[in-house]
């Protein structure tokens, strides 16, 4: 071997060695018991089957192991039993939506101490030990709804607002909503519908309103169910000139929008959460942040964000087109 092709081959191994040394010092590589699991609330609704869509994108990069759990409808028990059950197998670490931000906290806090990462995406429980909050800004996302409504409403009006009291990033909307209203006083907020994650509590109640002639202007829904029961009672009874405000973006939303019934709805980005709370929550089982079991959104050195915007778009009947072949474009 003369000396230039020595030279090659010793470059080459030292090369190898680096490429090893990096990868192990990183916690780089799978392992096949490697397991990450995904929780919701109202697994089989469009929203959540776009989560999946991004968790499995997430999963299929990185060659890891994700499954898809929990309700099929809007049960917080249900889900907690379910995450209960997942930290009893030690998984890798969980992604969770909460549909009841306290019932969950200490639940939650357990898995941190038992060296479980968890990362909560969409519905966050602040007061918990989650290392990381992937979602929308709601109360920004409330605040431009809200203006959305008033401008739909010349300013003045009654409204009804449809809720899920128990799920913080409800909440977090519904506060924004009223510091938008906060600027236009005429506008009045004359009852709060806990929908219990129940679509029919919605068309129940607004036929209710409908049948007694109620005085009621505008239609607040502060989740993905309640628009389209809302713009479907209202059609039905021929009702017009009412303002409805949705939330998320499936395609009966975005149809009734089209027809003229929906003034606008926020759109999410579901798939992003999951896509990007998977990653994380990836990187942190392989380079954890140091002791899981400590309160790092307090930390003003944490090496962890508190809080991840995915950013959220007003869906009306001006860009609906628009936003709908862009969303087809991206499922191709």
């Amino acid at each position: 071997m003369n000396r230039t092709k020595l030279l090659l081959f010793l470059a080459l191994i030292a090369l190898l060695f680096s490429v090893l040394f990096i990868t192990a010092c990183s916690g780089g590589g799978h392992s096949a018991d490697e397991h990450y699991y995904l929780i919701t609330a109202n697994s089989k609704i469009p929203y959540w089957q776009a989560a999946h869509d991004g968790v499995r994108q997430a999963a299929i990069k990185n060659k890891i192991k994700v499954e898809f759990v929990g309700p099929d409808t809007y049960d917080p028990k249900a889900q907690q039993e379910e995450f209960r059950r997942i930290v009893g197998t030690k998984p890798s670490g969980i992604l969770i939506s909460p549909a009841d931000a306290k019932l969950l906290q200490p639940d939650i806090d357990a898995a941190i101490g038992q060296g479980i990462p968890v990362i909560t995406i969409d519905s966050d429980s602040p007061d918990s030990k989650r290392l990381v909050f992937v979602g929308t800004n709601n109360y920004q996302a409330g605040l431009m709804g809200g203006r959305a409504a008033i401008k739909a409403m010349k300013g003045k009006g009654s409204v009804v607002v449809f809720s899920l009291p128990a799920q913080a990033n409800i909440n977090e909307r519904f506060s924004g909503y009223q510091a938008a209203f906060a600027e236009a006083p005429d506008i009045k907020v004359i009852d709060v519908v806990d929908i219990q994650g129940d679509p029919r509590i919605a068309w129940d109640k607004t036929t209710e309103i409908i049948n007694k002639k109620q005085q009621v202007d505008g239609f607040i829904c502060l989740e993905a169910l309640g628009g389209k029961e809302v713009a479907d009672v209202l059609s039905r009874n021929n009702i017009k000139g009412k303002t409805v405000m949705a939330f998320d973006a499936d395609e009966g939303t975005l149809e009734w929008i089209k027809k003229g019934v929906i003034n606008a709805t926020i759109a999410q980005k579901p798939y992003t959460m999951a896509y990007y709370g998977l990653e994380t929550l990836d990187m942190i089982h392989h380079n954890p942040p140091g002791a899981l079991d400590k309160k790092y959104s307090n930390d003003p050195f944490s090496p962890l964000p508190t809080f991840i915007d995915t950013g959220a778009t007003l869906v009306d009947s001006t860009n609906v087109d628009a936003y709908m072949s862009a969303r087809s474009g991206a499922k191709q």
